[in-house]
């Protein structure tokens, strides 16, 4: 879907700047969707990345949007064809495997790009440059807050493809590499220590309510006052249109109800298999002494990224909406002047930054790698989001030069 829906409509856009001439998707009904829309023939439409591969490189560059557990094989066989490679965040779900698929691109010359799409956004584009430009003097503190609706959180990380971290990613990286690449974007220092707590609080079997099912649709007394009851979910599409297009095929009434019966998504939430955390802080300290915590939670009333940036001239206070326009309240300092901005969202999804990714891609292809952090750039949120994960787990304070030498070391 991330492939389909969120990158590949570039090329139908811009038909003069990309075009794909080739699909691997194992689900037959994606794949011939996809295939029609783009004009794939008959012979360049696989069912398995293996088979794909084995053509030998056909394109000049691949986009890979398969899960998390898939990017390291998948990539690096990409790599060794020579492709460029646009890869869906994280660059892997295994820290070692992340460094290897960089050292992979720099030993065959190929240019890996991360789909770390806030940068790309016309909002944090703005915040970049005011921070860059001094206005603020120099950063001394930061929070970040990524506010996961609690919709959102219910579909993807405890019914969803991320809600166990054996078969997709821990959350912090699944969710938060993003946050965490623009911290490593915006702050001028790197991180010497780390220390980080959270936990799976709400999403347990104990919390169920008292008689409540497997699946909704078998009768839960609790229904009508569960905010996460699976029917008010997935039947009403004007509420939650993108997520019903990830559990069935068939959209139909009919089609997700039956979804609902024999999929994940029917699944009380209090009843998954489930083990990612729903709330998490990470708390930095910078080398050159500033300091920046990362807020992450799944119980948002509306899906935002809110944050302040605290410098020794003047504060920044901001807000990020994926479909509404973004704000930045400036508050100086030397007179307590206020400056309000408010920035336009983007035309695609995540805020504008799924177009702008493909945009910055093919512009590094050509040789303009100006708007496209280099692979080697991106691994550094890696290193902090699994550092803060062995953190949470062994409630140790992580140095960081000691954790990157020897993750490095093991690659």
């Amino acid at each position: 879907m991330r492939g389909a829906k969120a990158y590949a409509p570039y090329a139908l856009a811009h038909p003069d700047r990309l075009r794909f001439v080739a699909v691997a998707e194992p689900n037959p009904e994606r794949r011939q969707r996809f295939a029609a829309a783009h004009g794939i023939p008959d012979e360049n439409r696989y069912d398995s990345w293996e088979a794909l591969i084995a053509r030998g490189r056909i394109a000049d560059v691949c986009f890979n949007a398969t899960q998390d557990q898939l990017h390291y094989p998948t990539t690096q066989a990409s790599l060794e064809l020579g492709y460029d490679v646009l890869v869906e965040k994280p660059i892997t779900n295994t820290l070692k495997e992340s460094v290897a698929l960089v050292e992979s691109a720099e030993r065959n010359g190929c240019h890996l790009q991360v789909c770390h799409v806030l940068r790309h956004t016309p909002f944090f584009l703005r915040l970049h440059e005011i921070v860059a430009s001094g206005r603020l003097g120099e950063l001394v503190t930061v929070e970040h807050r990524e506010n996961v609706a609690y919709w959102h959180m219910a579909h993807s990380f405890v019914r969803g493809n991320w809600r166990n971290s054996q078969l997709s990613s821990p959350m912090i990286l699944a969710k938060c590499c993003h946050d965490l690449d623009v911290l490593v974007w915006n702050l001028p220092s790197r991180v010497r220590r780390l220390h980080s707590h959270g936990s799976l609080f709400h999403f347990r079997s104990e919390n169920a309510p008292e008689g409540a099912p497997e699946r909704g649709r078998d009768g839960c007394p609790a229904a009508a006052n569960c905010p996460f009851e699976a029917e008010r979910f997935y039947l009403d599409m004007g509420r939650t249109g993108s997520q019903v297009q990830a559990i069935s095929e068939d959209l139909s009434l009919e089609g997700r109800r039956h979804a609902l019966q024999t999929g994940p998504y029917g699944r009380c939430v209090y009843r998954c298999d489930n083990d990612v955390v729903d709330h998490q802080i990470v708390s930095m300290a910078y080398e050159n002494g500033a300091s920046a915590v990362l807020v992450m939670h799944g119980h948002a009333g509306e899906e935002t990224r809110t944050m302040r940036y605290e410098g020794t001239r003047a504060s920044l206070l901001g807000t990020f909406e994926y479909h509404r326009p973004g704000t930045i309240e400036i508050i100086d300092h030397l007179d307590g002047e206020r400056e309000e901005i408010t920035v336009p969202v983007g035309s695609s999804g995540h805020g504008g930054g799924d177009m702008g990714i493909v945009e910055s891609f093919l512009e590094a292809v050509k040789g303009d790698r100006s708007q496209a952090p280099s692979a080697r750039e991106s691994l550094e949120s890696h290193y902090l989001a699994f550092a803060a994960e062995a953190s949470r787990q062994g409630g140790a304070v992580v140095d960081m030069d000691t954790f990157r030498q020897e993750m490095a070391g093991n690659a």
